[in-house]
């Protein structure tokens, strides 16, 4: 699975570790992403997500991850996000509400 949030897309970046000296070597600045089970109240399960720390704080201002996904635009969701969000408005629509 590739090193990138779900929620804010943030992934690996590059750039040089630089000694006294002056050298400059190459390195990888890793998102600090967190593997996390969070409930959804529509599915009535927990999904598990990889998250960066940033991704969860915004999912929980938001009210959970049904209300988020829900309110997000479709354009600023990822791949994996506008699965799920299929997968909620169907249970949605199946549950009435």
């Amino acid at each position: 699975m590739a090193k990138r949030c779900l929620v804010t897309g943030k992934g690996v970046q590059t750039g040089n570790n630089v000694s006294k000296s002056n050298r400059k070597t190459r390195r990888r600045f890793l998102p600090n992403l967190q593997s996390v089970a969070i409930y959804s109240e529509i599915l009535d399960q927990q999904v598990t997500l990889k998250l960066s720390t940033q991704g969860l704080r915004t999912i929980e201002k938001n009210g959970g991850l049904d209300l988020y996904l829900l309110n997000t635009p479709v354009s600023k969701l990822t791949a994996e996000s506008k699965e799920i969000r299929e997968r909620i408005e169907s249970a949605k629509a199946k549950k009435g509400l």
